[in-house]
Formats: structure tokens, sequence, C-alpha cells
């Protein structure tokens, strides 16, 4: 996921409470946001706050098929002012980006949760955004698909 968002020019930071996670992100020189603890929704709220003012998007980081073009869809219409949602296959959010902070409702069907948060949101629906994993039939795909 972060070579995909370096490819599309996009600067990454890293929300992790995990010491190897933060060691590695240290050594390619990303952007280190502590997760407080408290779940997805909480993690992700940080790594907002620590976007500043700004636009900001989240990127989860278990999209084994993502693609700077898929990073660079998104970035182009963030950049022409659009709240951009991506869902899962499952229901899920994999991309999400606004104009302003949001509340956060990650788990199960989060998607139809976050749609009603976001201003006219455009919906981006792309391979490297549907395939997360979750599962170990989520595993089993993406090692198919070649992706891993």
């Amino acid at each position: 996921v972060i070579a995909a968002v370096e490819g599309a020019g996009l600067h990454a930071a890293v929300v992790t409470a995990d010491d190897e996670v933060a060691a590695w992100a240290n050594e390619r020189q990303l952007r280190i946001v502590t997760d407080p603890g408290g779940g997805l929704d909480t993690a992700c709220r940080a790594g907002v706050e620590a976007a500043g003012s700004g636009r900001w998007a989240v990127v989860h980081g278990d999209l084994p098929l993502v693609t700077a073009r898929d990073l660079e869809v998104v970035a182009h219409l963030v950049t022409a002012g659009h709240d951009v949602i991506a869902p899962s296959s499952d229901g899920g959010t994999t991309v999400l980006s606004a104009r302003r902070p949001i509340e956060f409702a990650y788990g199960p069907a989060s998607f139809h949760r976050h749609l009603p948060r976001l201003d006219d949101p455009v919906i981006v629906a792309r391979r490297g955004f549907l395939h997360d994993l979750d599962t170990m039939a989520d595993l089993d795909s993406a090692l198919q698909a070649g992706a891993l």
C-alpha cells in the first residue's frame, strides 16, 4: 500500500502502536502517528488530527491489490474538492476522504454508515479497493490473484 501511495505522488503517514511497524516506517522515512488505542475508529481519528487542517485520506494497509493508479483516481477527486469513499467487497470501507473531520464508524457494513457522514461523496469501486484482507479466504484469493 505504501508503494502505491508513493507511486501516486502522495505522502503517507502510518498510524500504529506496534514497535516493529513503527521501526519499518521509520526506516522508510514515513511519518509515524501513534495509535492511541481504542480500535480502528480512534486510530483513524488520530491520523486525521495529525494531518492538520488540510485534506486527508484514510487508506487501509490491508489492500494487496491496490495500485498507484487506484490512488491517483482518489487524489484527482480529492484535489477537485470531492469527498471520496471506496467500499470493500464485504460492505466495509477501505478508502475515505473528506473536506472536514468526520466521526468514523468502522466494522461490518461500515460503508453504509460512512456514506451519510460525507458531503455528496464520490464512490470509487476499483479492484484494488474492493479486495481487503479480513479473513483467510481473502488471503487465499489475494494469493491466487498473484498479489503477494
